[in-house]
């Protein structure tokens, strides 16, 4: 059964208007979208490196200009407003964040929400990112594995003491616990086999950006087979895809969500801007289609 994430539409005259999010954030959770999700960059350079790796231009699409308000704060308002579907950020830039203080910020939306939240990492590309950040660029794979146990550790009960090269702490206890025992789940954003390992080690799941059926495929076995070779189960790890510009067919281009949906698919990812509208009914009327002429026939 695959599931619908939907991403609000990131247009500056709604993304930062109460009014849009609320009724947004409601329509969503009255359509039977599994899931809202989220996008990070902290800051976004005028001449970045290096190229942004999921566009032929090598730029950010809709950039300079594109309002991404912080993650978790939204997916926060966007909780107060809802009651079931669940809040994934896809993804914030771990790194980049101090681990105790993501934590506790985590769990207070997981404990508040009932226990709604996916949390979405990634490693980021961005130098510049980093820099604004005070924050290392070489390393940040390491320093990303390291946080996430950092994080696994403070979501669970009692004092924890944890120690790594860029994250160490002794006896501490972070509360409130999240909602969800040992903590949301914790899936691995990127399309590269770097993430697919990654994922397949320490993830809960799965979410590539931009990637062709073909690829998505390889990464799917690479996780399961990294997944086997470290004693995990590959059947636990949840696969997510958000075609993005693969979708060269149209948002409703079945044939394209059944190849990935071939290779093991548990939530497929549009965006509300494919709606063409934002308008509330109209992105209404594009959820509902999706669900109607794509997932329902291919098991959804």
């Amino acid at each position: 059964m695959v599931s619908l994430g939907v991403l609000p539409h990131m247009h500056e005259s709604v993304i930062t208007d109460p009014r849009w999010v609320t009724q947004f954030a409601q329509a969503m959770d009255e359509e039977g979208v599994e899931s809202i999700w989220t996008v990070e960059h902290v800051v976004v350079a005028n001449n970045y490196e290096p190229r942004y790796s999921y566009s032929e231009s090598g730029r950010m699409p809709g950039a300079p200009g594109v309002v991404m308000p912080d993650p978790l704060e939204m997916l926060a308002f966007m909780a107060s407003v809802t009651e079931r579907v669940r809040l994934g950020t896809g993804v914030v830039v771990l790194p980049l964040h101090p681990p105790a203080v993501m934590a506790k910020r985590v769990a207070t939306l997981d404990a508040l929400s009932g226990g709604r939240v996916i949390l979405g990492v990634g490693s980021g590309w961005q130098i510049e990112e980093y820099a604004a950040c005070g924050v290392p660029y070489e390393g940040r794979g390491d320093r990303l594995d390291e946080c996430i146990g950092a994080l696994r550790e403070l979501w669970a009960p009692g004092y924890r003491s944890y120690e790594s090269n860029a994250v160490s702490f002794n006896e501490c206890e972070s509360l409130p616990n999240p909602a969800q025992p040992g903590g949301p789940p914790i899936v691995i954003g990127g399309s590269t086999g770097r993430a697919a390992r990654r994922a397949g080690r320490l993830g809960d799941g799965f979410y590539p950006y931009v990637i062709s059926p073909e690829d998505y495929a390889d990464r799917v076995a690479l996780i399961r087979s990294t997944a086997a070779e470290h004693g995990r189960d590959p059947d636990a790890i949840e696969m997510t895809v958000w075609p993005g510009s693969y979708q060269r067919g149209g948002s409703f281009d079945l044939g394209l969500i059944e190849k990935y949906a071939e290779s093991g698919l548990d939530r497929l990812i549009v965006s509300a801007a494919e709606s063409g509208s934002t308008d509330i009914d109209d992105i209404r009327r594009f959820v509902g289609r999706y669900h109607t002429e794509v997932l329902d026939k291919i098991g959804g």
